[in-house]
């Protein structure tokens, strides 16, 4: 019984809804809500305040009394306060759905006024839908009755040539089988061969080394004696601006550093790298964003003022002195651009053996300097610097490397000469390739 009224309480207040609030109406107005809530926000704001009287001491001594039994009752009151600030937070927060919801159901019936009648719309796509059922049925019968026709068409020819296949299949395979044999015998005696290469070269590269160091210990106290002479013997720096000269005619920083970025992979992991000649620190700089360690020498006491600008380690020294003043073993990789074609010819093998012997056991050492293959360098590159002495083959070059502990060298040509020189482009390219390739060639050995 109470549920039958229950239900008719509810179906009497839709209708009041429904009668109030037509469904083409729109969204409800919810500003008798917010003056609602701004009244009650006044309300709660005015709890614990005491009403104005006229002036005069009756009125002075009621409005104490007011005030002292409003603070005597403030821990009576404070709960309802915080209750009342509450539920007036609860009625902002609802009357922000209530908003965003009145915002959204506008939003919908602007966007369902366009829209046609769904059942129309309904009625149309179900008639399309079964003609195209239709369709799609008959296709299907016509596909399923021509494969089975090709089906049986297809099981007498295997029937009729499964052993002349099987016959190809066996002779194919086999003789697959004798060619993959023949070709794996090949690879096997080929890797065989290079084994065997490669520990002859080993065994000869330890013997060399063992010859060298031996040597090099004998030797070692007139070295060390004659080092001043060395130093005394090494390039002067120039007397000219020799910044702007490498600006105007070797290239801008951005430039020589995005071609020094081929030898990153060499450096990668490695420790206590040395540039021999770091010139204005485009290498450094480089090491320095792999996260490398590096420091680098240079004559030029403006060069390095500018490396230590840059926050670079730097230091003025002479190559040959400061090698020297090096353990051996002490580097992991050594880097020298443009610095080999400087020194006096007879100065370059103690270079590479003092490079040589500082390095540790896998160290890679670098050289950078013009290709004297490259007729172009002569013409218009290698004697605009007067302080270049002489180019340096790189066979020379691989030849004392070798001579002093380094194997497993590399060749690279650098900086194509054509690329500078576009009338290069008519010549030949055979010719071409043999005497003006490029500018530049680098030199990478490791230590034995």
């Amino acid at each position: 019984m109470e549920t039958d009224e229950l239900t008719a309480i509810l179906r009497e207040v839709r209708e009041r809804v429904r009668s109030s609030r037509p469904a083409s109406s729109g969204p409800p107005d919810l500003m008798p809500l917010v003056h609602a809530r701004d009244a009650a926000e006044a309300k709660v704001a005015s709890i614990g305040t005491v009403n104005p009287r006229r002036g005069g001491p009756l009125n002075w001594v009621v409005q104490q009394a007011k005030k002292t039994i409003a603070r005597a009752l403030d821990w009576h009151v404070r709960e309802q306060v915080e209750f009342n600030r509450h539920v007036m937070a609860c009625v902002q927060s609802t009357l922000e759905v209530l908003e965003e919801m009145r915002n959204q159901s506008r939003e919908l019936i602007e966007e369902t006024r366009g829209l046609k009648d769904l059942r129309t719309h309904w009625i149309d796509w179900s008639a399309e839908w079964e003609h195209k059922l239709l369709l799609n049925e008959h296709k299907l019968l016509r596909g399923l009755a021509d494969l089975n026709a090709a089906m049986q068409h297809r099981a007498g020819l295997a029937e009729s040539g499964f052993q002349n296949q099987m016959k190809l299949l066996h002779s194919d395979f086999t003789a697959a089988l004798e060619r993959s044999g023949a070709e794996i015998q090949r690879r096997l005696w080929g890797d065989l061969e290079r084994i065997r290469l490669d520990y002859e070269r080993l065994i000869h590269a330890e013997l060399h080394v063992i010859r060298q160091r031996a040597a090099a210990a004998s030797i070692a106290a007139p070295v060390a004696a004659a080092a001043p002479a060395s130093a005394a013997s090494a390039p002067a720096a120039p007397a000219f601006d020799y910044g702007r000269f490498a600006e105007r005619f070797r290239g801008s920083e951005d430039y020589v550093r995005q071609g020094q970025r081929f030898y990153l992979p060499y450096f990668a992991g490695r420790r206590e790298v040395l540039d021999i000649g770091c010139g204005r620190g485009e290498f450094l700089e480089l090491m320095r964003e792999s996260g490398v360690g590096a420091r680098g020498i240079d004559l030029s006491q403006e060069s390095v003022d500018l490396c230590r600008h840059k926050g670079l380690t730097a230091e003025v020294a002479d190559l040959f002195v400061y090698l020297a003043d090096l353990p051996e073993g002490s580097l992991g990789c050594i880097f020298s651009a443009q610095v080999v074609e400087h020194l006096p010819p007879d100065r370059l093998p103690e270079m590479i053996r003092l490079a040589a012997s500082r390095l540790e056991r896998n160290g890679v050492l670098v050289i950078e300097t013009p290709n004297p293959e490259c007729l172009a360098i002569f013409a218009s590159h290698f004697y605009l610097d007067p302080t270049h002495t002489r180019p340096v083959p790189h066979a020379l070059l691989a030849f004392y490397m070798e001579e002093y502990g380094m194997g497993l060298i590399e060749v690279h040509r650098r900086a194509p000469a054509m690329d500078s020189q576009p009338s290069l482009a008519a010549l030949p390219q055979d010719f071409r390739e043999a005497f003006f390739g490029g500018l530049d060639y680098a030199i990478i050995g490791r230590k034995l």
